[in-house]
């Protein structure tokens, strides 16, 4: 439970980080992916999460 935990709270430390350096950049980002179609942001999102399960996997295998 504690590695749910932290995983989460350093999702939010990253999210709270763009937000607060760089709020403009948000929106920019936002009116990008507006502009994709929906397979390509389904494709990136599956690429994220495949990226994050390979980056978790990885963690466990090193030892942390």
């Amino acid at each position: 439970m504690s590695w749910i935990l932290l995983a989460f709270g350093l999702v939010l430390i990253v999210e709270g980080l763009v937000y607060a350096l760089a709020p403009s950049l948000i929106e920019d980002l936002l009116a990008a992916l507006k502009a994709l179609p929906l397979e390509s942001r389904r494709l990136i999102g599956f690429l994220a999460l495949t990226a994050g399960a390979a980056l978790v996997l990885l963690a466990a295998w090193i030892g942390i």
